[in-house]
């Protein structure tokens, strides 16, 4: 009888056998968790590349008057990677007039990084037909392209050099992990002078454009963000050149703001966002210029 219960007592605490362990289904998928939030910069490009179409108006008050510059863009998927886009700014000028910005046409590639990693190349050009150029331009149009430079955070520069074609190459790098975005970007524009040389004494021209975004989601429906935004002149246009301030060779400004989802069905979303900029240096800083940006990026 105790050589039995031995037995019994073994029996009971020994490994189970194989077949007695449930089998797990080759057909069970284990869901994948959500990627981390992307917190939408305002003016910088966002590193990734989508269906979208997106309204950006800058406000800017400055000493004399205001700046309303609005751009429109609206790019298309050829493939999850690659997206050609169009991009065309409208600026009007208090106390000036209104013009028309040279066209951007361009191709986005969002590199396969994986996360936390996002990466966005950029390819563009400007085709040289906004309003207030060549050799006898409406003067007052002409003064409204230029104002809508310093609207704009001097950050859109090739679209307002109306007599120019502008060659642009860019990057964007993005780490997000958690709630948290951080991105960098770095833009450079070699501007050919193609009509307008009776009035703009320089045939070529390079310019560079660099920020750093970063933000916070909150919440699903709610991202704040900080940007810095940096503009210089890599070679001396003629009127860097006649600035004995030197404060024309480059802008620095900052923004913070605030971005809401509406996620509207069907793979349709819409991510209003405003924020408010102000210059830290001359000549922005000078002439009192107050930015706020209402953006709507419409993706589908």
């Amino acid at each position: 009888m105790r050589a039995l219960a031995i037995a019994a007592v073994v029996a009971a605490t020994a490994p189970r056998a194989a077949a007695d362990v449930p089998a797990v289904s080759a057909d069970v998928v284990v869901p994948r968790p959500p990627p981390p939030p992307y917190a939408l910069p305002f003016q910088l490009r966002p590193a990734a590349v989508a269906d979208v179409v997106r309204s950006d108006t800058t406000i800017a008050s400055y000493q004399g008057g205001t700046t309303v510059a609005s751009t429109f863009l609206a790019a298309a998927r050829i493939t999850p990677s690659l997206a050609p886009l169009v991009r065309v700014a409208v600026v009007h000028d208090t106390p000036t007039s209104t013009s028309m910005s040279n066209p951007l046409l361009g191709l986005t590639w969002a590199a396969p990084l994986g996360a936390p990693l996002k990466l966005a190349v950029l390819g563009a050009v400007t085709i040289p037909v906004g309003s207030g150029g060549g050799n006898t331009p409406d003067p007052m149009r002409a003064a409204a392209s230029k104002a809508g430079v310093p609207a704009r955070a001097g950050m859109d520069n090739a679209l307002f050099a109306v007599n120019d074609v502008a060659a642009i190459a860019g990057v964007d790098l993005a780490y997000v992990h958690g709630s948290f975005t951080v991105q960098g970007e770095v833009t450079l524009f070699q501007l050919t002078r193609v009509r307008g040389g009776d009035v703009q004494p320089d045939t070529r021209k390079t310019n560079s454009t660099a920020g750093l975004f970063v933000g916070w989601t909150a919440h699903p429906r709610l991202a704040l963000g900080a940007e810095l935004r940096y503009q210089r002149w890599l070679s001396t246009p003629a009127a860097v050149a006649a600035d004995m301030t030197g404060a024309t060779r480059d802008t620095l400004t900052a923004a913070i703001g605030v971005r809401t989802k509406i996620d509207l069905g069907g793979g349709r979303v819409l991510k209003p966002g405003l924020a408010f900029a102000h210059g830290l240096d001359d000549p922005l800083d000078k002439k009192g210029y107050e930015i706020v940006q209402v953006d709507l990026p419409f993706s589908f």
